[in-house]
C-alpha cells in the first residue's frame, strides 16, 4: 500500500502526515508505518531517506534531512519544545504568553543516522555523515563525519570510504541503487 500517493515515496496504511503541502521530498523515501510527521512549516527531505517506525517529527519549525539519512525506530524530531527552567508552565491547551518556548529550525545533513529512540531538540545542526547512538538526547550542535553518544563524541567515521562507497553507488543502475520495496 501506498497511502499518499507521493511520486518517488513509500508510505504505508499507519503512517501519518499533517501540513503535506509543506513538506518537499526527494526521491526513494520510505516513510513507515506508525510515523507521525506534522509539518506546520517547511521539510524538506533528500533522497533516500528512511524515516522508520514509531518516530515522529513534529514543533512547528522547519527541518532539513538531508540525502542518504536515516531516522531510526522510536526516534524524536522536536523543533519546538516547552522550557520550564523560567517562567513557563502549563501546555499546548493554554495561551503561549504563559509558556516559555523554545522554537528554531533542525538541520539534518547528508549520510547522518539518527539511532533508535533519539531525541533531537530545537536549533540543532547535525553535521554531515555523523551518526547518533540510540537513546541519545542531542541538544547542541554534532560536527560532520563524528560518532555520537548524546552530544559526547566517541569516534570517528570513515568520510573517505562513505565516499568512496557512493561513488560506488553512482556507477551502478537506478535497479541497482534502489532497495527491494522500490523494484
Amino acid at each position: 500500500m501506498d497511502k499518499y500517493k507521493i511520486p518517488y515515496v513509500k508510505t504505508f496504511e499507519y503512517t501519518k502526515i499533517i501540513g503535506l503541502e509543506n513538506i518537499e521530498f526527494g526521491e526513494n523515501i520510505i516513510i513507515d508505518d506508525f510515523v507521525l510527521i506534522y509539518a506546520k512549516e517547511k521539510i524538506k527531505i533528500g533522497n533516500y531517506v528512511h524515516i522508520a517506525n514509531f518516530a515522529s517529527i513534529t514543533g512547528g519549525n522547519k527541518l532539513e534531512l538531508g540525502d542518504f539519512s536515516a531516522i531510526s525506530q522510536g526516534c524524536r524530531i522536536l523543533t519546538a519544545t516547552d522550557d520550564f527552567k523560567d517562567f513557563g508552565f502549563g501546555n499546548s491547551t493554554i495561551n503561549n504568553i504563559y509558556r516559555n518556548i523554545k522554537s528554531a529550525p533542525i538541520y539534518i545533513g547528508n549520510y547522518c543516522i539518527i539511532g533508535a529512540n533519539s531525541v533531537v531538540l530545537p536549533g540543532v545542526n547535525i553535521g554531515e555523515g555523523s551518526t547518533v547512538g540510540a537513546n541519545s538526547v542531542v541538544t547542541k550542535d554534532l560536527k560532520p563525519w563524528g560518532i555520537y553518544i548524546g552530544n559526547k563524541k566517541i569516534g570517528t567515521r570513515n568520510k573517505e570510504d562513505v565516499l568512496k562507497n557512493y561513488e560506488r553507488f553512482l556507477n551502478t543502475s537506478e535497479n541497482e541503487r534502489v532497495g527491494n520495496l522500490f523494484r
